[in-house]
């Protein structure tokens, strides 16, 4: 794949992995990290034996779930203190799909 398609893939990615053209390994991890983010007491052995079927070994499995988790972990603690992103990462109101992540209003204006 060359740099332009990637690029392409990585920007349909964040728009919305359900309509990217990843592969199914990708596609059944975008789907467990949604699940694992939005709803982690629903996630169980029935959820590690899909990513198994999709091709992860038990140690690629342990590792996505610590990545998810740690990201998980650190936006909520972000979110707690009314954290913005650190000055390096562009200001866009909505995330633009530039890669960086939308501003947070100051804590007095949520």
């Amino acid at each position: 794949m060359g740099a332009v398609a990637a690029d392409a893939l990585v920007a349909a990615a964040k728009v919305d992995w359900r309509t990217a053209t990843l592969a199914p390994v990708d596609v059944a991890l975008c789907r467990y990290a949604e699940q694992l983010t939005r709803a982690p007491a629903s996630c169980g052995k029935a959820e590690v034996l899909e990513l198994r079927a999709a091709g992860l070994s038990d140690r690629a499995i342990h590792d996505a779930v610590q990545v998810i988790a740690y990201f998980n972990y650190i936006n909520r603690v972000a979110d707690a203190l009314g954290t913005d992103p650190e000055d390096f990462y562009p200001a866009t109101p909505t995330g633009d799909g530039d890669g960086a992540a939308p501003r947070r209003a100051p804590p007095q204006e949520r």
